[in-house]
């Protein structure tokens, strides 16, 4: 299960003189804070990635028999990990709409792909390598599969991911879609705001099994009625943390977070079926509770003063941590879990796979991305020149100079 997360840059850029009024009181606000990060939302990414790990060392790791470790006790906590997956969206739903706040299109879909695809590459690299030389053909991973699975679009060809967590990153590049329509079209409040209203019609219709079966798996592949809710949750978060709380804003939470529940609990019975394990409703509830709660907090700014510059670093190992840790981890536990005391064990994997996580992040993220970064807004530059030169469909070349009756003087 995992993120993705994915983009954590809560405050803007510095702007340029033209960028827009949107912009300059965005830049006005971190100056009367002090900030350009948003730290809290750094902690609760480290928090619901560790959540997801330990849920997947002590509780479905074995409970699928990938692996032979067992801890029964601690299990009947960690077993709620797996929900980090929904306060990972909820993140997404605000940070990212945040970002997207003032840039032009193309540049969201550099930030995205900036953002996205160097530690994955990486990751799927070092998961098929490890699948093929080390489990033992617990995992299989075929040249097509991994080619596919490289450009993280591999679920729309129905290829399996070469990790298992790799599901979430195709909800997180549907949910981008929409919000690069709306970078299109222009990013504003009203536009907001009557986007989620919309969206949240459109999880209701896919959710009353109204539709063709057919016409509503098409419509869910936009709608993902799923987890529409902490998507749209965080982009109304957003718009409280940047202009402040409203009726309309209200009313989306209340709506997003009874349909958060609902699909929570749900879900959870599919979990529980699947693993043949018991799952609480009333915990999975509090724990969906505490998500929007934290969230809303934060975007109220009541939680400015508990964030710390460290929480950033911790933070930055969400991604990669969240990549690498589940099939890796299996392999791993398989290989030396039976001369490790289990516990031992468990603090050597967590550790392992943030170390491992750090280096991706440090080698990786820091090392390349900045320069995927220039690279692709030169492509873009030198594309929207070409536009530019060619103009409008139809219009005739750009005119050039005549040619000199003058004699050559070569």
């Amino acid at each position: 299960m995992t993120p993705v997360p994915f983009g954590m840059r809560a405050e803007p850029r510095a702007s340029r003189p033209q960028a827009g009024r949107h912009r300059a009181r965005r830049r006005s606000q971190d100056k009367q804070g002090g900030r350009d990060r948003l730290y809290e939302i750094d902690l609760l990414r480290i928090t619901a990635a560790l959540g997801v790990v330990i849920y997947h060392y002590t509780f479905s790791g074995y409970a699928r028999h990938l692996t032979s470790i067992a801890y029964p006790t601690l299990s009947i906590g960690t077993r709620y990990g797996y929900l980090g997956v929904d306060l990972f969206f909820t993140i997404s739903g605000f940070v990212v709409l945040l970002s997207a706040w003032g840039r032009r299109p193309h540049e969201f879909v550099i930030s995205r792909i900036v953002r996205l695809y160097p530690a994955y590459w990486v990751a799927v690299t070092i998961t098929a390598i490890v699948s093929l030389t080390l489990s033992q053909r617990l995992f299989i991973v075929t040249p097509l599969q991994y080619v596919a699975n490289m450009t993280m679009l591999n679920a729309v060809a129905h290829i399996a991911n070469v990790d298992v967590v790799y599901w979430t990153l195709y909800a997180e590049i549907r949910f981008y879609l929409l919000v690069f329509v709306l970078a299109c079209v222009g990013i504003t409040r009203s536009r907001v705001v009557t986007v989620l209203w919309a969206w949240l019609a459109a999880t209701a219709v896919v959710e009353s099994h109204v539709l063709p079966a057919g016409v509503a798996t098409t419509l869910d592949i936009i709608v993902q009625a799923q987890w529409s809710h902490y998507f749209i949750a965080g982009m109304a978060l957003c718009l409280i943390y940047r202009a402040g709380y409203s009726w309309q804003l209200g009313a989306i939470l209340a709506v997003a977070y009874a349909n958060a529940v609902y699909q929570a609990i749900n879900f959870g019975s599919l979990v529980a079926n699947r693993y043949h394990q018991t799952l609480h409703s009333a915990v999975i509830a509090a724990v969906i509770t505490v998500i929007f709660i934290a969230m809303t907090l934060i975007a109220l700014r009541v939680t400015r003063g508990l964030g710390r510059a460290w929480f950033a670093v911790a933070g930055a190992l969400t991604y990669p941590l969240y990549l690498v840790h589940a099939y890796n981890g299996f392999v791993i536990i398989n290989l030396i879990g039976r001369h490790l005391n289990r516990w031992v064990l468990l603090v050597v994997m967590v550790t392992g796979m943030c170390c491992a996580a750090y280096a991706i992040h440090r080698l990786v993220e820091a090392r390349f991305a900045g320069r995927l970064k220039r690279a692709l807004t030169r492509l873009a530059a030198g594309q929207r020149r070409k536009l530019a030169y060619a103009g409008p469909p139809g219009a005739p070349p750009p005119a050039t100079a005549r040619p000199s009756s003058a004699p050559r003087r070569d």
